[in-house]
């Protein structure tokens, strides 16, 4: 039996930016329904990110994200009594929003300073292709070209 398809909900853009990305991004960083702290936190994030850089923080945050985005990933698929990692490429969506959890978890895992600067510093060092996300990024894909062999299990 098939799965049920996925319904997308219509995200608006964000006030300030007027992009969808920084909109979805937002609802990301929200914890326990907190709209406002989280809008307040990407926000300053990227007001750091124009006071560091002296660019538009979008053009970095849109950068950061096609850097950190994997393009192939590895699915556990189970197979006459075996599990297999069979690579897989990655749908945009999903790319998207891997892209955006890695430097969000990068971000938090960070301790000792304001959310606001440990996120702008992953967004600009995503940027650069280095830190935390980016690294995730490669060993996700080292995962799938080390399993490469399973890969005619994707059907």
């Amino acid at each position: 039996m098939r799965r049920k398809v996925k319904r997308n909900f219509n995200t608006e853009p964000d006030t300030r930016y007027d992009s969808l990305l920084v909109a979805k991004f937002i609802n990301y960083v929200m914890l326990d329904g907190k709209k406002w702290a989280a809008r307040r936190v990407v926000y300053d994030a990227f007001d750091i990110i124009k006071e560091k850089e002296k660019t538009d923080p979008m053009v970095l945050f849109e950068t950061a994200l096609k850097n950190v985005g994997p393009n192939m990933e590895v699915r556990s698929r189970r197979v006459g009594g075996a599990n297999y990692q069979v690579p897989r490429e990655v749908r945009q969506e999903r790319k998207q929003f891997l892209a955006m959890n890695w430097i969000i978890q990068a971000a938090r895992s960070g301790k000792g300073s304001a959310m606001e600067k440990r996120l702008a510093d992953e967004i600009i060092l995503a940027s650069k292709n280095e830190g935390e996300a980016a690294k995730k990024r490669e060993n996700v894909h080292k995962m799938a070209e080390a399993n490469r062999a399973f890969a005619h299990f994707a059907w």
